[in-house]
């Protein structure tokens, strides 16, 4: 449709600012059970225009409400009462969370009307299953997957809502600042129930320097300096913490992690439904969400075999949500990438393609790094691949099931196998800070298990016979990826570990037969 290629060729900044906009225009209710909705929306709408709306379960039954105008919220904040504190005493921050209950329920829940829910989180792995059994072609399967894990328009909205009541929070103390998403619930890779990585934006306050550079004298504030950007943050970062701990609506679990690499607040905001990480602003990390946001645009094979191999990886026990010695989600998606870059003709170009793209406005230079690439989706050009998903899975597993992994790393910049820097298992390429590689944590039986793992799947995909298993109504094609390898084919197994390290494939089948019994209810993941 027209209007999903509009939204499709927006700049990840414009779509950013819409969505933080329109999160400015948003409230949250908490309704009771038995609703309805027409009489909500007629008491809203006497407040202003309501724009949209939708309702989920969380706790019980809220509801998201999106005015026209920011006013309206104002509007409907002098009309909303103070709870009665008869056993609690209240905190009196007044926040956008409000609750919805009926003055006399027993005459109005006559009235009340079915309402529909939007979902906040996807189906189990064995619904999946039986869904992509009825599928036609693998590359229809990918695109059930695909629909079932993605994020949805609502579920959007509400982690745009997450980080706007966070920076009321913030505005508190630093009146021109935002909190802003990044990661999986900005680069088109995020799977409903995943975490909101978001961060505190203090540069909107940079715009106002250039203001007083005309004239004769120069004007700037006094502000308090501190030896070191890092005990700034972790100051800042520590009060924000106790003020959502303290006073935040629905903020519980604060955890303060000032001494990470990357120091971060971590909690969990319960009106949304959210597990939040709230750090203050990693530009870097920003540019490798814009850069997948790209990536995901460009194709929609892209996405869906980022997503398929993601859910295969769960499965199989190769990611975990605890960090440890396994494969991270965003090197598998770098490693599909990699993947797609070094397919005939490419289908989607190098880092390296996109910065000769990129003109003035593009031009980022972060902490000594070259971060810039083209913005403009436009002035990228549509590859000429035709290869359909079926093949591309196959040849996926294929490719990194006979990687060179001791002599070779994976680098998008140049969109080929160069030599590893230093020793590492398994060696990408940082995209930007280009001395860093983003799979140091993962070790050799880890490595190896993804490789057994791999050769296992392309041997799956070449050797089924699809027309037997739909009559036989066994699981085929992707669907028989997503059940787990291990009890009725260990001694498989061990052929496709030919020449892997020995000492590792004990430990390894070990680990099999471990996450056997465990990874069809932890097949969830981020």
């Amino acid at each position: 449709t027209d209007a999903e290629v509009s939204t499709r060729k927006k700049t990840f900044a414009e779509v950013q600012t819409e969505r933080l906009d329109e999160a400015e225009r948003t409230v949250l209710i908490k309704c009771p059970s038995k609703l309805n909705e027409k009489k909500l929306l007629q008491y809203l709408s006497s407040h202003g225009n309501v724009k949209s709306h939708f309702f989920f379960e969380n706790r019980g039954i809220s509801a998201l409400i999106e005015f026209s105008e920011k006013s309206s919220i104002a509007s409907l904040q002098d009309a909303v009462g103070i709870p009665g504190a008869s056993e609690h005493h209240v905190v009196p921050f007044k926040s956008r969370l409000f609750t919805f209950t009926l003055k006399n329920p027993v005459s109005q829940h006559m009235e009340e009307t079915p309402l529909h829910l939007s979902p906040q989180c996807h189906i189990p792995v064995k619904d999946l299953i039986q869904k992509l059994c009825h599928a036609d072609s693998i590359s229809s399967q990918m695109y059930i997957l695909l629909n079932e894990y993605q994020l949805t328009e609502e579920n959007i909205k509400l982690r745009f809502l997450a980080c706007s009541l966070v920076r009321d929070f913030a505005r508190a103390y630093f009146p021109d600042s935002t909190v802003k998403p990044f990661g999986s619930s900005v680069n088109t890779f995020g799977k409903l129930g995943s975490d909101v990585d978001m961060f505190l934006d203090f540069r909107d306050t940079g715009k106002h320097a250039t203001k007083m550079k005309k004239g004769p004298f120069e004007m700037e504030y006094q502000m308090k300096r501190l030896p070191s950007e890092r005990l700034a943050t972790q100051r800042i970062l520590s009060v924000i913490g106790d003020c959502l701990d303290n006073f935040g609506p629905g903020c519980a679990n604060v955890q303060k992690i000032l001494n990470a690499r990357c120091p971060l607040v971590k909690f969990s905001h319960q009106p949304t439904g959210f597990q939040c990480d709230l750090s203050v602003s990693n530009s870097i990390a920003i540019r490798s969400s814009e850069l997948l946001y790209i990536y995901g645009c460009l194709d929609s094979r892209v996405r869906a075999l980022v997503f398929t191999i993601r859910c295969w990886a769960r499965v199989h026990g190769l990611t975990n949500s605890a960090p440890g010695t396994w494969i991270t989600n965003f090197s598998l998606t770098m490693m599909v990438m990699f993947f797609l870059q070094k397919r005939s003709p490419p289908i989607i170009p190098t880092l390296d393609q996109l910065k000769e793209l990129a003109d003035e406005k593009d031009k980022h230079i972060i902490g000594g790094y070259d971060c810039s690439f083209v913005s403009d989706l436009r002035k990228i050009k549509p590859t000429k691949n035709t290869e359909t998903l079926d093949v591309l899975l196959g040849e996926f597993f294929e490719y990194f099931g006979n990687f060179d992994f001791r002599k070779n790393s994976i680098n998008l910049r140049k969109g080929k196998e160069v030599n590893k820097p230093e020793s590492s298992p398994l060696y990408i390429w940082n995209p930007f800070e280009q001395d860093l590689n983003i799979s140091k944590n993962v070790n050799q039986p880890q490595l190896e298990k993804f490789i057994a793992m791999a050769r296992e799947s392309a041997w799956i995909l070449q050797k089924e016979d699809k027309t037997q298993q739909m009559i036989n109504k066994e699981p085929w094609g992707l669907a028989s990826l997503l059940i787990p390898f291990g009890k009725s084919n260990s001694s498989r197994m061990k052929n496709r570990m030919k020449g892997i390290g020995s000492e590792t494939i004990r430990s390894l089948l070990d680990s099999l037969k471990l996450n056997d019994a465990n990874s069809q209810q932890k097949a969830v993941g981020k």
